[in-house]
């Protein structure tokens, strides 16, 4: 990693002091005001971390000296504390470096998250309900709130497809690794010979749009209104609420019968729609800005294999970052700090070693 010079901490340091100056005068128009406080927040803490390496390299270049002190006691304590220092100023530079990171601007974002049975039938519905839990165990844990946003349920019990809505704190930014193929390696309940099968379920984690990232136009939609029916046809609501949008610039179409209302299905329809909008937006932007380069935790894409769960040896791996940890039954019920944070992790490291090349 390479050091950050002591000139770019001093301009960071001068152009915090001046957004704080900005700010006490008082005679900032609204605007203005809006402007300066969110870049002033945005530089504070990377302010505060330039300013602990400033600190630190400061203390050595003192305790330098006092190592050619004729008193041996002095120079026995500034060895010490030399040693202590260089240990804590790597960790320090990394803080800074990672603070200097340019920010994925929907990281704090709500996530529309999509999980879809794949290859495996029966079984393959059953682990994508098992995947929706796991999530679900998870957000609660982090104290963030799921709004089930539409389902498609197996016979089995588990779910064909599950969308829901994530909201809280940095949703977006500790789920945008789960994209993928996620499979299991288990012997399904109904397999009476005992042989491990193996099936797939497909995640898909988008950050959710405002109506201000995405406008679309009324005459860009088709909107078809029905009568929703339940598995088999059966008549689930006497009134016409299911909702179909079709966006017909990108043929985008959205689904939408769960509620008995017309005007929330096509609330909820909405909502999908302008995600899976901003996610292309998104994806296209991030194309042109990094062409084919996939980072190590992976492109996002839904089509890659990223993860294993084998039941029969306790064990889930992530094959992103060859990482295989021995807690199944802890990471189904939703324990998932240990996986998130090393993907998070490896992705960081990777970004700051691309900073050194």
């Amino acid at each position: 990693m390479s050091v950050i010079s002591g000139e770019r901490i001093a301009q960071i340091e001068a152009r915090r002091d001046e957004l704080q100056a900005l700010m006490a005068t008082g005679d900032l128009p609204s605007d203005r005001f809006v402007a300066v406080s969110k870049e002033y927040a945005e530089l504070e803490p990377v302010a505060r971390a330039a300013g602990e390496v400033r600190r630190l390299r400061a203390e050595l270049s003192v305790l330098a000296g006092m190592e050619a002190d004729a008193d041996p006691e002095i120079r026995t304590m500034a060895r010490e504390e030399i040693e202590a220092i260089r240990g804590t100023l790597p960790q320090a530079e990394r803080a800074l470096a990672l603070s200097l990171l340019p920010r994925d601007a929907a990281d704090e974002r709500a996530a529309m998250l999509e999980i879809r049975a794949g290859t495996g039938g029966d079984e393959a519905a059953l682990f994508a309900g098992d995947l929706f839990r796991m999530y679900q165990r998870y957000a609660e844990s982090q104290g963030w709130k799921v709004e089930l946003i539409s389902a498609s349920s197996s016979e089995s019990g588990g779910f064909k497809e599950a969308i829901a809505s994530v909201e809280g704190k940095g949703v977006f930014a500790k789920l945008k690794f789960e994209s993928g193929v996620h499979r299991v390696q288990r012997v399904p309940v109904t397999e009476a010979g005992g042989r491990i099968h193996t099936s797939a379920a497909t995640v898909a984690v988008l950050p959710e749009a405002e109506e201000v990232d995405v406008k679309i136009d009324d005459k860009d939609l088709r909107i078809d209104i029905y009568r929703s029916s339940g598995p088999g046809g059966q008549s689930v609501n006497t009134t016409d609420s299911a909702v179909r949008i079709v966006h017909i610039p990108t043929g985008l179409v959205v689904i939408q019968q769960d509620e008995k209302s017309q005007h929330k299905n096509k609330a909820k329809a909405m909502k999908v729609l302008r995600t899976r909008l901003y996610e292309a937006e998104r994806e296209r932007l991030h194309n042109e800005r990094a062409g084919a380069r996939k980072s190590m935790v992976g492109s996002g894409d839904r089509s890659e294999r990223i993860r294993t769960y084998n039941f029969p040896q306790g064990r889930v791996t992530d094959h992103r970052i060859n990482l295989t940890l021995h807690r199944l039954p802890e990471i189904l019920q939703g324990d998932m700090d240990e996986l998130i944070g090393a993907l998070i992790a490896e992705d960081e490291a990777e970004r700051l070693a691309s900073l050194d090349g």
